[in-house]
């Protein structure tokens, strides 16, 4: 058995995160090559094949194309389980870290302005150390799930890595986008209250 995946224009961890689902495909022994852009991600998959016992070598092919393969072992018991250690950017989900955005814009004044610094803010989150362990959309904060392509496809990017996003069910119930939900799931104010109650940082842009 042999796969290709191509991870190139990945934010870190997405290369592995995407690695790992692509080795709990196998259904037999075979050969898994990880196309990716920087070093960083060619440490952290040569870590994971490494954690699972899998034979890997890599090579630069250009200025930022490198290939990462895998000789995939299946039989391994553990194998795709997550190396210790790997580091990256964002590099592990912090568990007391709750962001709240309560409207698809950013401060007040111009409109135009604070949607496009909410989109600035939910993109600048992709980059940072570590990945919220929860993202709390509520009010016109639902738009942002639901027909806000750009931040849509950046909640992703951190629901990939580890966030849970969570949408207020009365907010997409008001605005009539419950049948438009496009990241995360449909939540309720006991799990938002919850949330932020157990939560040891929060962030309200």
């Amino acid at each position: 058995m042999e796969k290709t995946v191509d991870c190139r224009g990945m934010a870190c961890p997405l290369p592995v995160i995407t690695s790992k689902k692509a080795i709990a495909e196998f259904t037999e022994d075979g050969v898994m090559t990880v196309l990716v852009d920087n070093d960083i991600a060619v440490q952290n998959l040569t870590r994971l094949a490494d954690h699972n016992g899998f034979e890997v070598h890599s090579e630069k092919k250009a200025e930022k194309e490198y290939e990462v393969v895998m000789h995939v072992v299946t039989k391994k018991e553990e194998a795709a389980a997550e190396p210790e250690g790997w580091n990256c950017c964002p590099d592990a989900r912090r568990k007391d870290l709750v962001v709240v955005l309560s409207s698809d814009r950013m401060g007040s004044g111009d409109e135009a302005l604070g949607k496009k610094l909410m989109n600035a803010f939910i993109f600048a989150l992709t980059s940072q150390d570590t990945v919220p362990d929860k993202i709390i959309c509520y009010n016109s904060g639902a738009y942002l799930t639901t027909e806000n392509e750009k931040a849509i496809e950046d909640l992703k990017s951190l629901e990939a890595a580890g966030a849970t996003v969570m949408t207020c069910g009365t907010c997409l119930d008001f605005y009539g986008l419950k049948d438009k939900l496009q990241v995360g799931i449909i939540s309720n104010m006991y799990d938002i209250v919850e949330a932020q109650m157990q939560a040891g940082t929060i962030i309200r842009p």
